[in-house]
């Protein structure tokens, strides 16, 4: 990974951040925790290897006086079988993500609710990645559309996005003829949920999310890509309040990674099908909630 992309990275979210703490100055609400990850089963496109990533995840959640802030930083670590550039080490991505969401109803102050809907907002944000391998990308990705807020326990949240989206591909000729592009619009559509509820004497959380992207031109070497899909949800037991101790502090579980048409891949140039496009990963996962 280039020294100047993981900076950049840093450097926006960090960006992020300070606007979160630039909008909670009326702050009723925030929930910060390290989370980890663990599957065996990751893949990346063109390489045929089952991969084994160890995720450590930096997440804040919080609400002010006309909406809210999420940021999210995740460090993966893969095995030997997705290397570094240059090494037989496993490489390193940064992946950070940023939304804002704007309440109508708060900036109105009006009820919006609707049906099982409870508010509509605007929701605006990016998304950053830097990884160290021989396609080094850099993606730098824009999204902005409306969301409906649904009346759930906890919070199911729907927007429909517009989103552009930058990137880089070290590899040179012939396998990325443009290193750099800027490839078309798309559409997004996300949904991000955490539900709590009890089974027995269990108390559980089901939360994740899943985006859903429209095709977005052609790739680097001037191949069509297709519309992508990524769903990463868990299962979570809340072991402090289990055990006696604060609810929502220590949370443990499973999850699942599903990905098609990883980043929009599909075919090389000449017709077939890349091997790595498809992801149908379990992991463990737990949160530490501060």
């Amino acid at each position: 990974m280039k020294t100047t992309s993981a900076a950049t990275v840093f450097a926006l979210s960090a960006a992020g951040l300070a606007l979160s703490a630039a909008t909670a100055q009326a702050q009723s609400w925030s929930d910060t925790y390290i989370g980890y990850r663990y599957g065996t089963a990751f893949t990346e496109p063109t390489n045929r290897n089952d991969i084994t990533k160890n995720v450590i995840q930096f997440t804040h959640a919080s609400g002010y006086s006309l909406g809210q802030n999420f940021f999210n930083l995740d460090i993966l670590k893969s095995d030997s079988k997705d290397p570094a550039n240059g090494g037989s080490s496993g490489a390193t991505e940064f992946y950070a993500t940023y939304r804002h969401l704007l309440s109508f109803g708060k900036v109105l102050d009006k009820n919006l609710s609707f049906g099982p809907v409870k508010d509509v907002g605007f929701t605006a944000g990016f998304d950053l990645n830097s990884k160290n391998t021989a396609f080094a990308p850099q993606k730098r990705l824009l999204v902005a559309g409306p969301t409906l807020r649904f009346d759930v326990p906890g919070y199911l949240d729907v927007s429909v996005l517009a989103a552009r989206e930058w990137n880089h591909c070290g590899l040179g000729a012939p396998a990325c003829p443009k290193s750099d592009i800027v490839f078309d619009p798309q559409l997004m559509l996300s949904a991000a949920w955490g539900i709590p509820f009890q089974a027995g004497p269990l108390p559980l959380k089901f939360q994740g999310f899943i985006n859903y992207l429209t095709a977005k031109g052609r790739d680097y070497a001037n191949v069509e890509t297709k519309p992508e899909t990524l769903m990463r949800t868990s299962l979570m037991v809340d072991v402090g309040q289990l055990t006696g101790g604060k609810k929502n502090t220590f949370l443990m579980g499973v999850g699942y990674e599903l990905w098609r048409n990883k980043f929009g891949n599909h075919a090389y140039a000449n017709g077939v099908t890349k091997p790595g496009i498809d992801t149908n990963a379990p992991t463990f996962q737990a949160e530490w909630h501060f």
